[in-house]
């Protein structure tokens, strides 16, 4: 069985994607404990930013795609309502393996714990943000 995606919802909750990093990690937010915790400046930050960016579209449509992917299978196996699949698949996801692997990650890299739980929680969010945007648009049959 191939799962069914809305190309346009996976599409759409990378933008998101997007949107959650430029606000979460903006001055106004988390962005000036951000640099200090990795060690960076307003400079380091300028330098080479076009890579990183590009990664970050790159990945958000994978993780997008693979929980568009995974919110139809689940929605097959359980059916019942899109959404609350979608959603639910993304938490049990970035629980399982977001937050263990960043947090082992973390724990050996001997990272701030401040700094893991910051980015814990914008992993959750945009996670979310991307399953509701799944969710509220499923695909064709769902």
């Amino acid at each position: 069985m191939v799962p069914a995606i809305n190309y346009w919802a996976v599409l759409l909750a990378t933008a998101s994607s997007m949107i959650v990093g430029a606000i979460w990690y903006s001055r106004r937010v988390f962005g000036t404990y951000w640099l200090k915790a990795v060690g960076h400046d307003e400079e380091s930050m300028r330098t080479g930013a076009a890579f990183p960016l590009i990664i970050t579209v790159v990945v958000s449509f994978i993780t997008a795609w693979v929980l568009a992917g995974a919110a139809d299978i689940t929605w097959r196996f359980y059916s019942g309502s899109f959404l609350w699949n979608a959603v639910l698949t993304g938490i049990i996801l970035w629980a399982g393996f977001t937050a263990a692997r960043m947090i082992t990650h973390d724990a050996f890299d001997r990272r701030p714990s401040g700094l893991t739980v910051l980015n814990l929680a914008h992993e959750f969010v945009t996670i979310v943000i991307m399953a509701i945007i799944i969710g509220v648009w499923p695909p064709a049959g769902a």
